[in-house]
């Protein structure tokens, strides 16, 4: 029989989910929007890379200091105070003026994008912890579950908001188009008037030390996740468009489509992981091993890749057939790890934990991203490649030393605390 608590941890979870659906969209069509844009008044694509840069350097410090704020305020605040920061960002970008000189103009996206960093690492923290709050710590199956449709359901959405940028775009302008999206997410912030005030709020006070995870769990898996998030950027965030672009002779509509799909196909394996998982493995939840055998098998995609670019296969065949192989083995590399830092983790420890973890992501990210204008320019996608496969095998190394998660019966959490 439904409980009243579950039909309230329901009833969270579903409001939780719409809120960060709402800002996904507007995260992807943010990007595309500033891509395409600044694509059209005649900047290069490290140029545009470079305007990104705040946005991963401030998301490293959100989820640093956001676990912390989360603990002391709740996830209520961090998750609604993300989206803010998000209108606030879209509001500053509508009044950027093309006639300003470009060191100015490209100072103001950084510093727009800068606030749109820290909104994003805010509501994803945010939005992952509170999903450990709505499920029992004995249920691991349906926190996999769950974890998975969250996740995969975010990178298929942002996938979205790249057809929304352009869509926007081409029918109302950049200024319109941005404003429209400011709108929709100031009638998000009422969702966050259903959901209780104490959402993953600990009483005692969190002192600075502690920010730094003592979990070796925790630690283990952070710093897996900054080698997998690097070994994806080092080629997607710069490499990839611009060999697209200037090697293969793609337009740009046609390299923001392909990655828009690509990036909707990965959400919707990353979705389907817990799925697949069991009914081709042993029907338990993700366990190290789990995590070790995906890691190890990532390892070998982009190796392929860079074969088959230096015997001479067609790019096209190489690029295009490799890509999709690289985001089906990430996806259940990505699924697993967002339900592996909640299964080690405790619920007073949750914010916590899961902003220490995702810093770690973020830094992932960000180093992926220099590298991948860097190693491009020396070496070039072939050499991206080669570091992809580096990075991957350095999380995989890594991952050799994490334990099985061990759930508790205890739930720290339940619905009304804190009304």
């Amino acid at each position: 029989m439904t409980t009243t608590a579950s039909k309230a941890n329901f009833k969270n979870y579903i409001l939780v989910t719409l809120a960060y659906w709402g800002f996904t969209i507007t995260d992807g069509a943010l990007r595309m929007l500033v891509l395409l844009y600044f694509n059209k008044i005649g900047y290069t694509p490290l140029q545009i890379a470079s305007l990104f840069l705040f946005y991963e350097v401030f998301g490293i410090v959100t989820n640093f200091l956001g676990g912390w704020i989360g603990s002391q305020l709740g996830l209520k605040v961090t998750l609604y105070t993300g989206i803010g920061l998000q209108i606030f960002s879209l509001v500053m970008l509508a009044y950027l003026n093309p006639s300003w000189a470009q060191w100015f103009a490209v100072l103001f996206v950084m510093t727009a994008q800068a606030f749109s960093g820290i909104a994003k690492d805010l509501t994803k923290m945010s939005s992952k912890s509170a999903i450990r709050l709505v499920v029992p710590q004995d249920a691991q199956s349906a926190l996999f579950k769950w974890v998975a449709v969250l996740t995969g359901s975010k990178n298929a959405l942002k996938g979205v908001g790249f057809f929304v940028g352009s869509a926007l775009l081409g029918g109302f302008g950049f200024v319109n188009s941005l404003l429209i999206m400011a709108g929709g997410l100031f009638l998000l912030m009422f969702t966050g008037l259903m959901l209780p005030k104490g959402m993953g709020k600990i009483k005692k006070k969190v002192k600075f030390s502690q920010l730094f995870s003592k979990s070796p769990e925790i630690n283990i898996l952070s710093a897996a996740r900054f080698f997998l998030f690097g070994s994806r950027d080092v080629w997607f965030v710069v490499a990839l468009p611009v060999f697209l672009r200037e090697v293969l002779g793609w337009s740009f509509y046609q390299v923001g489509g392909f990655l828009a799909l690509w990036v909707i196909g990965y959400g919707i394996i990353q979705s389907s992981a817990p799925t697949l998982i069991r009914r081709f493995g042993s029907g338990r939840p993700p366990q190290s091993k789990t995590i070790q055998f995906w890691t190890f098998t990532l390892t070998a995609v982009p190796a392929a890749i860079a074969l088959a670019l230096q015997l001479g296969i067609p790019a096209n065949i190489a690029i295009v057939g490799g890509l999709l192989l690289f985001g089906v083995v990430f996806a259940f590399n990505s699924a697993v790890h967002s339900y592996l830092v909640l299964a080690f983790t405790d619920d007073d420890k949750v914010a916590l934990n899961v902003g220490f973890y995702y810093m770690a992501n973020s830094g992932g990210r960000l180093a992926g991203t220099v590298l991948s204008g860097l190693v491009y320019q020396w070496l070039g996608l072939v050499g991206c490649l080669w570091t992809s496969m580096f990075l991957v095998l350095g999380a995989a190394v890594v991952s050799v030393k994490l334990p099985d998660p061990k759930p508790s019966k205890a739930i720290a959490w339940k619905a009304g605390e804190g009304d």
